[in-house]
């Protein structure tokens, strides 16, 4: 039997997910997008689990879509072409919305090259740690695309236009260290599967709820207004007002103790 596409491992209250097609660095398949979600879905359905890391197997973190596929592939006259915006709608962007809504916080151990969209895949977690010999490129122009799976937006929010418009065109590789120095990514480790594991524990002790209502609000800023935020944190509060966690944070805030958050 061929072996799985996506590994999953269960460290307790963290979930670590692998892409595991190294041989093609992890590039991205219709079945590969599928037995992720699926992996995605059995994180969620455990409530033990309250973080989750993703990496790749081998050298590579991900190369984005696997260009060898009949999906992708082209062919010589334009009669019969494949669409790539199909693709794109049936397995990427759900990919991308699946982690954008997860319901515990999301961290990304990048091992190795990330390309084309598994640079998008990287930066749909919510927070990155790379190893230092990781890359980054925005493929999409060698090969007579644009940047999808959510480059297009995530790209000019961390680096801001001019930095993210030159990757963008030109496709040139930006090594760990300097993704860090340009805040495109939050740390660079030797081991970044123990760091982002660490990371992901840590996260997976805090309020749950909070953290992940952290993420819509920051992540949907740049589209409101001053005021219009405001109000949003308002009714973001109130609704954490209601948790247990917050019983719990103010209550061992009274005791002097650490709080023991649950999740909910």
């Amino acid at each position: 039997m061929a072996d799985p596409t996506v590994l999953f491992a269960d460290h307790g209250s963290v979930a670590l997910i692998t892409l595991n097609r190294p041989d093609a660095l992890n590039s991205l398949t219709h079945q590969m997008h599928r037995d992720l979600w699926a992996a995605l879905d059995r994180a969620e359905a455990n409530p033990a689990i309250r973080a989750l890391v993703l990496t790749g197997a081998g050298r590579g973190f991900c190369a984005g879509a696997d260009l060898n596929g009949s999906d992708l592939a082209p062919s010589d006259g334009a009669a019969g072409r494949p669409d790539p915006g199909v693709t794109i709608e049936q397995n990427f962007n759900p990919t991308t919305r699946r982690m954008q809504n997860l319901r515990m916080p999301c961290v990304a151990a990048v091992n190795g090259v990330a390309a084309g969209a598994g640079v998008s895949l990287a930066l749909a977690c919510d927070v990155t740690i790379a190893a230092p010999g990781a890359r980054f490129i925005q493929a999409f122009s060698k090969i007579g695309l644009i940047p999808d799976a959510g480059s297009s937006w995530f790209m000019p929010q961390r680096l801001g236009l001019a930095r993210a418009m030159a990757l963008a065109m030109t496709g040139d590789a930006l090594s760990a260290p300097q993704a860090k120095e340009w805040g495109l990514i939050w740390d660079v480790a030797d081991d970044c599967v123990a760091a982002a594991l660490a990371y992901a524990q840590r996260l997976a002790d805090m309020p749950t709820l909070a953290l992940v209502a952290t993420r819509h609000l920051l992540r949907e800023s740049t589209a409101r207004t001053l005021n219009q935020q405001l109000d949003v944190e308002r009714d973001t509060q109130s609704a954490m007002g209601k948790t247990n966690d917050y019983v719990e944070g103010v209550t061992a805030f009274r005791e002097k103790r650490p709080a023991r958050f649950n999740g909910t």
